[in-house]
């Protein structure tokens, strides 16, 4: 068909075609942000919510879990999962799960989810014990830096 309209006319329908293609990419609500989710679970399985209702890293259960920002996220028992899933980055870790002192540093790392500690009620997980000793020295330095760096290392 395109090969009996004249050129002006194929060119016309191009320019429509991806002026439609751009607004639908406009229209399209935004995804949350991808997390490091090793096999495709978060935290290593461990509960986001745990870390703020029982003050520490659980492991949840894979029968209770739910999806979320490309991840499936596992918790320790329903109400965590409802308690999640109405406000998901209120529990979910910052820069995306993976350390925060290596955003801070201007890289991306995996995190030892028993390493982490929670700021102004944000989730801070970083890679080892050592780093996150490293990490707490400066914790208002580092989160400021992880955050003017994070915009440019989000996967």
């Amino acid at each position: 068909m395109c090969d009996i309209l004249p050129r002006k006319a194929r060119a016309m329908l191009h320019r429509r075609h991806m002026i439609t293609l751009t607004l639908a990419a406009l229209a399209a609500p935004a995804k949350a942000q991808p997390y490091l989710a090793e096999g495709g679970v978060a935290l290593r399985g461990y509960d986001p919510v745990a870390y703020f209702t029982h003050a520490e890293p659980r492991r949840g259960d894979p029968a209770i879990s739910a999806q979320w920002g490309g991840a499936t996220w596992h918790f320790t028992d329903i109400a965590s999962r409802d308690s999640f899933l109405a406000a998901p980055d209120r529990f979910a870790p910052q820069y995306g799960g993976y350390c925060a002192w290596a955003a801070a540093q201007n890289y991306l790392a995996p995190v030892d989810p028993t390493q982490w500690q929670i700021v102004d009620g944000r989730l801070y997980l970083n890679a080892s014990a050592r780093i996150q000793r490293r990490w707490q020295r400066d914790i208002p330095g580092h989160i400021r830096r992880a955050d003017a760096n994070w915009a440019d290392l989000r996967p």
